[in-house]
């Protein structure tokens, strides 16, 4: 039966799922585990057990098969990335909410951006940052004394909103994938976006 489903599209699977064909939410499960591994990757950095971000990201995966209508959403790809992001994503902020714990984006500023499958992207935040004002990066300076000043300046001026986009930002997410989770529209996050960028920015020193 695999090898049919193997030649549909993830739209005619979920059109024969909701006529009655029960069996194809195994496989499509089957299908995106791998999706929800990498998400949990992602998500490590903010802090969270790798273990129960998959077991999140599964939930979210069940929501989209669950919830997807080719008629309205985009393709079932980028649905199920969406509902396995901000169930991921949810849960790690109701972790901290449990533990009153800060938010502790700081903590991942001088870890690799976006790393996944084991692979160092090579980037880190505070590089990134700072690269945007200095057009010759090997010329920068971060000094690791200054994480100081970055966690006050993300404690005290950024706001909840921008907080959340850093988290995610943090993560690798564009901003209008960003924008998705957050149920946000692209112009209010990217302006966030930048906005946290420029107060961050006046925490390094180059």
């Amino acid at each position: 039966m695999s090898d049919i489903y193997f030649s549909l599209t993830d739209e005619q699977l979920i059109d024969r799922l909701k006529d009655g064909e029960t069996q194809i939410t195994d496989y499509i499960i089957d299908k995106y585990k791998n999706l929800v591994r990498k998400k949990a990757k992602s998500m490590y950095i903010l802090g969270a057990d790798n273990d129960d971000l998959i077991q999140e990201g599964m939930i979210g995966l069940f929501k989209a098969v669950r919830d997807f209508d080719a008629g309205r959403d985009a393709s079932f790809y980028t649905f199920a990335d969406l509902c396995v992001s901000r169930q991921m994503y949810n849960a790690v902020q109701a972790s901290r909410r449990e533990k009153h714990a800060p938010l502790n984006t700081y903590i991942s500023l001088y870890a690799d951006m976006a790393e996944t499958e084991g692979e160092s992207s090579g980037m880190e935040l505070v590089n990134v940052l700072a690269s945007e004002v200095e057009t010759n990066p090997e010329q920068l300076l971060i000094d690791k004394e200054n994480v100081a000043d970055i966690e006050a300046i993300i404690d005290k001026e950024l706001s909840s909103f921008e907080k959340q986009v850093l988290d995610l930002y943090i993560t690798g997410m564009s901003y209008s994938q960003i924008a998705k989770v957050l149920s946000r529209d692209e112009k209010s996050t990217d302006n966030a976006l930048q906005r946290l960028k420029s107060k961050l920015r006046k925490a390094v020193r180059i």
